[in-house]
């Protein structure tokens, strides 16, 4: 509520080092990070030899990091990136017009391209299927699926 405090945040936000991203983006990095670890030290379980020293310690270690994440992000909790998401994790049309933060250090473009998606649109006594040509980018993280306007 302190209009000084805002304008010197918006300063703060349009500066180039902070690449005019909200504060929000960097107060969520170390929560996404901490989510991740598991799926991380799981990865690195898979790929170390059952047969090896390292494999014990790689356990504990998935161990621990899970339950640091789970002390963090009890579950049933919200997504990091849609707070209002249900239960699944799946979220709904209207809430995917809230303000996503698209630029992290911790993203990157995997695969973009043009695709072409069937919409089935069901009717009181009819059912039809129509195309539409979607653009998509594929993140290690997330996927977002645009259409032109």
């Amino acid at each position: 509520t302190n209009p000084a405090f805002k304008e010197v945040l918006s300063r703060i936000e349009s500066h180039e080092d902070c690449r005019n991203l909200p504060m929000i983006s960097f107060l969520i990095l170390p929560m996404q990070r901490v989510t991740r670890l598991p799926l991380l030290m799981d990865t690195i379980c898979q790929k170390t030899p059952k047969d090896s020293a390292k494999y014990e310690n790689c356990k504990q270690a998935l161990k621990e990091v899970s339950k640091v994440r789970s002390i963090l992000m009890p579950s049933g909790s919200h997504s990091l990136f849609h707070p209002k998401c249900d239960q699944s994790g799946l979220q709904s049309d209207v809430l995917a017009l809230q303000p996503f933060p698209l630029v992290s250090s911790s993203r990157w473009l995997v695969k973009r391209g043009e695709l072409t998606a069937y919409v089935e649109d069901t009717g009181l006594f009819s059912k039809r299927t129509s195309k539409q040509q979607v653009y998509f980018f594929l993140f290690n993280d997330v996927l977002i699926i645009t259409k032109k306007k």
